[in-house]
């Protein structure tokens, strides 16, 4: 395999392989969840969740997923970061395989009066913000096949729904219950509303992909309503944060979470974004070099998608969220350096959640961008020289006079 390749990829399948043969290992891990492959039925409380294919594209797989006997409590960990960040990565998988992807058929287009009524129960359960008690039945016995990807979060078994039930009714916050009923309102304002009403990503996010929010309401691939969703909530903020002043010191912020570390600094200058990506040797798909690459975007914005795929967009919304609450706006350079201990894809989820590990520690402050590269350096772990000569931002910086000897 061509290890730059496999970086680029993430499972993608770019090397014309019908499997990816990283993710393939990973597969074959014992599933805390045997108990329930070989079954026809299963009873338990889903966190909620629910996931929708993007395989065979419009026609898609779509359903719940439900965890077989766990209760609420038990079963409300597995779709929170707060509760995955306190856990190691076999952790993380065991959890997660937990839950069983109860799947049906349906076309992309048919969210709205679906003609298929387990899709309309998976939206009830959607509207949910906590476990809701959930049976089903399949039409053939649960096959134990974990599921990992480079954006989704790990998940357990799948079976073939035949029918399911939500057992109570979905506690629905009162902005969600408004807003999947407002068809006039455009899926990016309404998820930028539902964002400013403290509704947590997991939930916007199934919201959306399960074909319950904007005008034209159709269903989206959980892999890309993930990034859908941190590219528009991002894009909103930037909406005002573009107005405020800027930040009047260079400050760094350092910190991380499974492997994954975060070294971001913030310019007094109009808003740019830029973040390179240091996979070392090991990780889990670099495998014996560096792999290094960056993407940025000015003042005017992102155009196309990035390079380096969902990341991108799961590092900015944090910075973002934090130039809104202090009411100013920078330029901000990423360095994410992912290191030998990420050994298994955990999903897109950790790079939003570990930017914002980082943003939480109090910020170092330096009298210029020259002072705070040279700190940077040191807690990152690859010679400086090698991940600098993508930080092309950071040439533009021209009234940063110490940062000379980078350039």
């Amino acid at each position: 395999m061509n290890e730059n390749l496999c970086v680029k990829c993430k499972g993608k399948g770019l090397c014309g392989r019908p499997y990816c043969p990283i993710l393939e290992k990973f597969k074959s891990v014992d599933s805390t969840v045997s108990k329930s492959t070989g079954c026809t039925s299963i009873f338990g409380a889903s966190p909620p969740s629910v996931f929708v294919g993007r395989h065979n594209y419009p026609e898609v797989m779509a359903g719940p997923m439900i965890p077989p006997e766990l209760t609420g409590d038990e079963s409300i960990q597995l779709e929170d970061p707060r509760e995955l960040l306190k856990m190691g990565i076999q952790d993380v998988i065991s959890s997660r395989s937990h839950l069983v992807r109860a799947s049906t058929g349906i076309n992309v287009k048919n969210a709205i009066k679906p003609d298929n009524s387990l899709i309309e129960k998976s939206q009830e359960l959607a509207l949910s913000k906590k476990p809701v008690d959930t049976e089903a039945w399949f039409h053939k016995p649960i096959q134990n096949k974990l599921k990992f990807d480079n954006v989704l979060t790990p998940m357990g078994p799948t079976g073939d729904l035949k029918d399911f039930s939500v057992a109570e009714n979905p506690k629905v916050p009162k902005k969600v219950d408004y807003l999947v009923y407002d068809t006039d309102a455009l899926a990016k304002d309404a998820i930028s509303e539902l964002w400013g009403n403290n509704i947590p990503t997991e939930h916007i996010t199934r919201l959306f992909s399960i074909g319950l929010l904007g005008q034209e309401r159709r269903l989206v691939p959980t892999r890309w309503s993930i990034t859908a969703v941190d590219d528009m909530a991002g894009k909103n903020i930037f909406a005002s944060v573009r107005d405020f002043q800027q930040v009047n010191e260079v400050m760094v912020f350092s910190g991380g979470v499974f492997g994954n570390h975060f070294e971001i600094m913030l310019i007094p200058r109009p808003f740019s974004f830029e973040l390179i990506e240091v996979w070392m040797p090991r990780t889990v798909w670099s495998g014996q070099e560096t792999w290094i690459d960056s993407d940025s975007e000015g003042v005017t914005g992102k155009k196309g998608y990035s390079n380096l795929a969902g990341g991108y967009y799961a590092a900015r919304l944090p910075v973002m969220e934090y130039l809104k609450q202090i009411k100013r706006q920078a330029t901000i350079f990423i360095v994410r350096e992912i290191r030998p201990e990420y050994w298994a894809p955990l999903g897109v989820w950790v790079v939003r959640e570990g930017v914002r590990e980082a943003m939480n520690n109090k910020p170092m402050v330096f009298e210029s961008v020259g002072k705070a590269v040279e700190s940077m350096a040191t807690r990152i772990n690859t010679p400086r020289e090698k991940w600098m000569k993508k930080a092309n931002m950071l040439s533009d910086v021209k009234a940063q006079r110490t940062l000379d000897a980078f350039i």
